[in-house]
């Protein structure tokens, strides 16, 4: 029957293991990586071919003349920067490296004459092309931006490594030039032009070209990043959307985030039947799904096996984040994968809500202050709401977020008033001001996104920073008071990450274990807010929803974690635009949560 959690026995049940690095790559990558690492040595220091490391650093390729070093150093940093690649499988990084050895091969016999030199490249390049279809993963998504990432990284690394080129001929240096004279000889050695330090003997040529090197690679690298062709991001496109909300329409109200599934800046995958969804967002070589697969539990199956062909595809690290138990347990079963408890969602049933009683005296306190300030809330669907007064509130959203970066990815929609959303709920909190500000007496934002046709999830909380403290429990008890009149039961709050533990281990009883623990997280509240999130929660006598992260191996938490921080906005690799260039639109960036409002979701 539909809506139950599909099984199937264990011969006609396929089970992934995930997209692990084969054990060819890998050592393939480490041995470029070696070769790298000796090839940028001997290029560098002049020492370095008369140690004990010289019988070794003969055999790499390119020779230590004038132009040995801008070969060594050129086939050292390309290496280097193949091998992350080339351990992933990628064909492209494989493609660059068939090329680039016989190259350094070729290099080597010319100038220095060295056939086992010529040896040792091609026997690296035996195992490269013997393994060949073990390097099939797909490119990454691109951006402009690593073209831009490129050249302040690669740039930077130029200079630090060009002072070394600079500083290593103490002996062969006339004069002592000043650090400021050494650094102007980098940055004009980098444009092919000849700076104010000068050295004896054909020590000059050697730097210069060792300079020219690294200046041509940053420059050739950042070129090809930005004029390639671009593969899109992810992007929903019209025709997904529609079947996303056709699939939502019959089976939304299973998860509290399926709505989050509609963000457009998320990519998705369908089951084969077309029943099924899983909506993600590749960040760092890591594909990051959030929430339960959407559509028919029956179809689940087919629509990860599709997530997890296109992660095999393109060797990227599978990982779910915020699915409930039963998305954990079809996840874990389908896939070999492994489920980690990440926190608990606060869902309050309407039906049961409400402010009297000794639990709910400091919200009922506070909210009574609040009415007897002066402030008034509304209750509205986005469909109610008129043009200007969205415009209104879409630009008042983004101006009170509190940071330069939108944050949100797994529990953000990240758009307010879009015309497709007319289901959604806006409850604004107002005041009469003598003297209203820009946004007039609109004080206080909170966005409810459906969850099927009888619950609600919120989705952000925005407040005029002049306004007074209690604005969030003000429109979270206006809407809940309001929910019955929508035909709401349910609504959906804030996620408290670590909540079970930060509850029993202040609990009597506790053991030293979970009290260390539940102190290291007291600890990190002072920047994340995980005590306070949690202690907002609880306000509301909610109960308490877990929601789990699913993985490959423990290994991979730390990325999965790192690429999570991204996707919700918490670290940016990117350098934004300065805010009075950043150009309005009608429908806002990820308008999410802000973590000194206790209004994120995920943090």
């Amino acid at each position: 029957m539909s809506g139950e959690v599909p099984t199937r026995s264990r011969s006609a049940r396929r089970v992934f293991h995930g997209p692990r690095p084969e054990a060819v790559p890998v050592l393939v990558a480490r041995a470029c990586a070696l070769v790298g690492l000796l090839d940028v040595a001997a290029g560098v220091f002049p020492r370095f071919r008369h140690s004990r490391m010289h019988t070794l650093a003969e055999v790499l390729p390119g020779s230590f003349g004038p132009f040995a070093a801008a070969l060594s150093l050129s086939a050292g940093l390309l290496l280097l920067l193949l091998a992350h690649g080339l351990k992933r499988g990628k064909r492209r990084a494989w493609r660059a490296a068939v090329a680039l050895l016989p190259a350094g091969a070729v290099a080597q016999f010319t100038y220095r004459h060295s056939v086992v030199g010529v040896i040792i490249s091609l026997a690296l390049l035996a195992p490269l092309l013997r393994h060949r279809d073990q390097f099939r993963a797909l490119p990454d998504p691109r951006s402009r931006w690593r073209a831009l990432a490129n050249f302040v990284l690669m740039g930077a690394g130029s200079l630090v490594l060009g002072l070394i080129i600079v500083s290593v001929h103490p002996n062969r240096m006339v004069g002592d030039p000043s650090l400021a004279d050494r650094i102007t000889h980098v940055l004009y050695g980098l444009f092919g032009v000849e700076g104010p330090v000068d050295y004896q003997g054909n020590t000059s040529w050697t730097v210069a070209f060792s300079l020219g090197a690294l200046g041509l690679i940053t420059a050739v690298t950042t070129i090809y990043l930005a004029f390639r062709p671009e593969h899109p991001a992810a992007r929903l496109t019209e025709e997904d959307e529609t079947r996303l909300r056709a699939l939502l329409d019959k089976h939304g109200r299973r998860d509290s985030l399926g709505h989050f599934a509609l963000r457009r800046d998320k990519a998705v995958v369908f089951s084969p039947s077309g029943k099924a969804a899983v909506t993600y967002r590749v960040v760092s070589g890591v594909m990051l799904a959030s929430g339960d697969p959407i559509g028919d539990v029956e179809a689940w199956p087919g629509a990860i096996e599709r997530f997890m062909d296109e992660a095999k595809a393109h060797s990227w690290t599978p990982a779910v984040m915020g699915c409930s138990e039963t998305g954990g347990e079809v996840w874990t079963r389908e896939t070999g994968l492994d489920a980690l408890e990440l926190g608990d969602e606060a869902v309050v049933d309407v039906a049961d809500f409400s402010l009297t009683g000794r639990a709910m005296r400091n919200v009922r306190q506070m909210v009574k202050r609040i009415e007897r300030a002066g402030y008034e809330t509304r209750v509205r669907r986005v469909r109610d709401l008129g043009e200007a007064e969205l415009e209104r509130i879409r630009r008042a959203a983004e101006d009170w977020r509190g940071t330069d970066t939108e944050r949100g990815f797994s529990m953000a929609l990240g758009r307010v008033g879009d015309p497709a959303d007319g289901d959604c709920l806006i409850a604004t909190a107002h005041k009469a001001d003598p003297e209203p500000g820009e946004y007039g007496d609109l004080k206080a934002i909170l966005h409810f996104v459906p969850w099927g046709p009888d619950g609600a999830s919120l989705d952000l909380m925005r407040r005029d920073r002049s306004a007074d403290p209690g604005m969030n429990e003000l429109l979270i008890v206006a809407a809940l008071n309001a929910a019955p009149k929508f035909g709401i039961t349910r609504v959906s709050l804030n996620f408290a990450m670590f909540r079970s533990a930060l509850a029993r281990g202040e609990k009597i009883g506790a053991g030293p274990v979970l009290r260390a623990w539940r102190g290291l997280l007291v600890f990190l509240s002072r920047w994340f807010q995980i005590e306070s999130l949690y202690k907002f929660n609880a306000k509301f006598r909610p109960r308490w929803e877990p929601r789990f992260v699913v993985y490959r191996a423990s290994a991979d938490l730390p990325r999965i974690g790192f690429a999570a921080m991204q996707a919700e906005g918490f670290v940016t690799l990117a350098l934004p635009l300065p805010r009075f260039l950043r150009r309005r639109t009608s429908t806002p960036r990820a308008c999410t949560h802000s973590l000194a409002e206790h209004d994120v979701r995920a943090a």
